[in-house]
C-alpha cells in the first residue's frame, strides 16, 4: 500500500487542483478519535490543558512534542494524506495563542519532514448558532442586519490578519473552514439570507487566503444542496463532507461541479457506526465510483471518525479503498 502513495502532500495537491494523482486516490479524516483504542494514547481533543499557563517551559515542550507525535501517527497508521492540526495546548482562543500552532507546524515538519500537508482550521463565517444563541442571531437579522455585518466583517478582518502574520511562511499548505451552515434539513439560513450574511465574507475570506498561496476545503455537515452554488462560486479548491445523512449525493455534485471544485467525503458516518459491513462496503464503492471519474477526489467519511466507532469498522473502509481505489 505504502508504495502507492510515494508523495502524500503532493497528491493531495493534485487532488485539490482537480487532477487525478497516480495510484490510490488520496484519503483523509479530520479527525481519528478513537486514540486509546489504537494507539493508548487520548486525542489532543480530548485534553485538558487549563494549567498550561502553571506549566514550565520543559512541560509545555513535552506536550507539543507528545502532540505533533500523535499527529503523525495517525497520519502513517491510517495512510492519511493530510494533518489537521489540533488545539495547540492552551483552553485560549484561536487567536490570542495561534502562537502554539505555529510551533506544531515546526514538530510536524520535524518529524515527517515534508511528507504530509499541513491543515489548520480557518472559518471566520457565521456557522450555525448553539441553542442558546440562536434566537438572538435570527433577532439580528431583522432588527441589527447592519450590525450583523459589521460583526461578520470584522471576523473576516481579524482572520485575514492572523493569517499574514503567523502562517505566511509557516509551513502551513492550507485551510480548512469548518462553520457548519446545514442540518439534514437544509441550511439554517435560506438562500438569501446565505447570499447576504455569510457568502460575501465567505468569498473574500477564500480570496484572501487563496492571494497568500493557501489552499483552501470548505466543510459543512447536512444538506447544503440549497447553497451548494454559492458555496462553489466563492472558489474553495474543496468541498467537504457532502454528507449523505443529509441528503447529498455524491454522483449529483460531481456532475454538476465536478469540474470546477474538488470533491471529499459522502462514505456515511452512520453506516460506519450503526449499519452492516454490506452497507458499509456499498457506501465506501459508492463513493469512489462516483468520486474520482476526471479526478479532483479525496476519500473521507461524512464527518470525521468519531469517539465511539468501531475502529474495525474504519478498517474496513480502508481495505475497499486500497482494493478499489486506483484511478
Amino acid at each position: 500500500m505504502n508504495s502507492m502513495l510515494p508523495m502524500p502532500r503532493e497528491n493531495f495537491r493534485i487532488a485539490l487542483e482537480g487532477k487525478q494523482p497516480q495510484g490510490l486516490v488520496p484519503h483523509f479524516e479530520l479527525r481519528f478519535f478513537p486514540t486509546m483504542e489504537v494507539f493508548g494514547r487520548v486525542h489532543p481533543q480530548h485534553r485538558n490543558y487549563d494549567q498550561w499557563d502553571q506549566m514550565s517551559e520543559r512541560e509545555r515542550q513535552l506536550h507539543r512534542k507528545d502532540m505533533a507525535d500523535l499527529l503523525v501517527k495517525i497520519a502513517e497508521n491510517f495512510h492519511h494524506s493530510a494533518i489537521l492540526l489540533s488545539n495547540a495546548c492552551t483552553p485560549h482562543s484561536y487567536a490570542t495563542r495561534v502562537d502554539e500552532y505555529v510551533r506544531q507546524i515546526e514538530h510536524i515538519r520535524e518529524i515527517s519532514s515534508e511528507k504530509y500537508f499541513l491543515l489548520h482550521h480557518g472559518d471566520a463565517t457565521f456557522a450555525i448558532p448553539p441553542g442558546d444563541k440562536i434566537t438572538e442571531f435570527s433577532y439580528r437579522i431583522i432588527d441589527d442586519s447592519s450590525g450583523l455585518k459589521k460583526d461578520a466583517q470584522k471576523a473576516i478582518d481579524n482572520a485575514i490578519e492572523i493569517a499574514e502574520k503567523y502562517f505566511v511562511g509557516s509551513g502551513l499548505d492550507g485551510f480548512a473552514l469548518c462553520s457548519d451552515y446545514c442540518f439534514n434539513s437544509g441550511p439554517f439560513l435560506s438562500p438569501s439570507q446565505f447570499s447576504e450574511f455569510i457568502a460575501p465574507y465567505l468569498e473574500q475570506l477564500i480570496k484572501a487566503y487563496r492571494d497568500m498561496g493557501f489552499y483552501v476545503i470548505k466543510h459543512s455537515d447536512g444538506n447544503i444542496m440549497p447553497i451548494i452554488d454559492q458555496i462553489v462560486q466563492c472558489k474553495p479548491h474543496a468541498l467537504h463532507s457532502l454528507d449523505p445523512q443529509g441528503g447529498v449525493d455524491i454522483a449529483e455534485v460531481k456532475k454538476r461541479f465536478g469540474n470546477e471544485v474538488c470533491l471529499i467525503g459522502n462514505v456515511n458516518c452512520g453506516l460506519l457506526g450503526n449499519g452492516t459491513d454490506e452497507q458499509c462496503v456499498e457506501s465506501v464503492r459508492y463513493a469512489l465510483r462516483n468520486g474520482m471519474p476526471r479526478g479532483g477526489y479525496i476519500l473521507s467519511t461524512s464527518n470525521c471518525i468519531y469517539t465511539g466507532m468501531n475502529p474495525e469498522r474504519y478498517e474496513l473502509m480502508l481495505k475497499v479503498w486500497q482494493e478499489e481505489g486506483c484511478s
